[in-house]
């Protein structure tokens, strides 16, 4: 049986990552590229914050193909939609009709990406759904890979979590309540170093800044370029 060609939803943390490496193992299918929302105005990975130029060297790093859905300063659903419709066509043009992606167990989600890939005659692959997300935080970490939380949501964690690297003293930690993959959105993670990379991602952290009196970042920066700061921030 042939391989069917997948592309995978990349966000530059731990469960695209993970989710990369499952499926590398499994023979049905084929990662074949990555696909990744980032802010044009700032430059940076969508949602997490990390710069262009460190997703750029995990996409090197990994060897598949980066595609980037380029978003305004402050993109509207409607503009997310269009864009990532426009990304996908393109795909499905070029004979990929599937779309993996890291979730694990949140269903609204789950049932968004569903219902947005039956209108564009795709299908979902969820490589990581409904595993034990503390058995799976554990496993992460066993396999090799290595993180760092690069934000985190002020309301569950405290800013000095911002910068920590994903291990297993973090986990332990970690707040009671809070998802052991953050999968609510607790805190978003970079991964630089593991088994689908060919070669770590070389950084190092900058400074923590806080946006929107909730959220803290912690600004990694490409080891070339180790000065180079955020250039505006309201910081924590």
């Amino acid at each position: 049986m042939k391989a069917l060609p997948v592309m995978l939803s990349w966000s530059g943390g731990k469960d695209s990552a993970l989710a990369l490496h499952v499926l590398r193992q499994d023979a049905h299918y084929e990662v074949q590229a990555l696909l990744t929302s980032v802010n044009q105005h700032y430059g940076r990975i969508s949602m997490h914050g990390v710069r262009e130029a460190l997703l750029d060297a995990q996409a090197e790093s990994i060897g598949l193909p980066l595609h980037k859905i380029k978003l305004s300063e402050r993109p509207s659903n409607e503009e997310y939609e269009q864009k990532m419709r426009v990304a996908l066509e393109g795909f499905r043009a070029g004979g990929i009709r599937h779309v993996a992606f890291g979730d694990l167990f949140l269903e609204d989600i789950r049932q968004y990406r569903l219902d947005s890939m039956r209108k564009m005659d795709m299908e979902c692959v969820f490589p990581l759904w409904h595993r034990p997300t503390d058995k799976l935080a554990r496993e992460f970490i066993a396999l090799g890979f290595k993180a760092v939380l690069c934000c985190v949501d002020g309301q569950a964690l405290a800013a000095e979590f911002a910068g920590r690297e994903y291990d297993g003293a973090l986990l332990h930690d970690l707040p009671a309540g809070v998802d052991p993959c953050g999968e609510h959105g607790e805190f978003h993670t970079f991964v630089y170093a593991g088994p689908v990379f060919r070669k770590p991602v070389a950084f190092t952290r900058g400074e923590r800044v806080r946006r929107d009196d909730r959220f803290h970042f912690c600004d990694l920066l490409a080891a070339e370029n180790p000065h180079e700061h955020l250039a505006t921030a309201d910081h924590g």
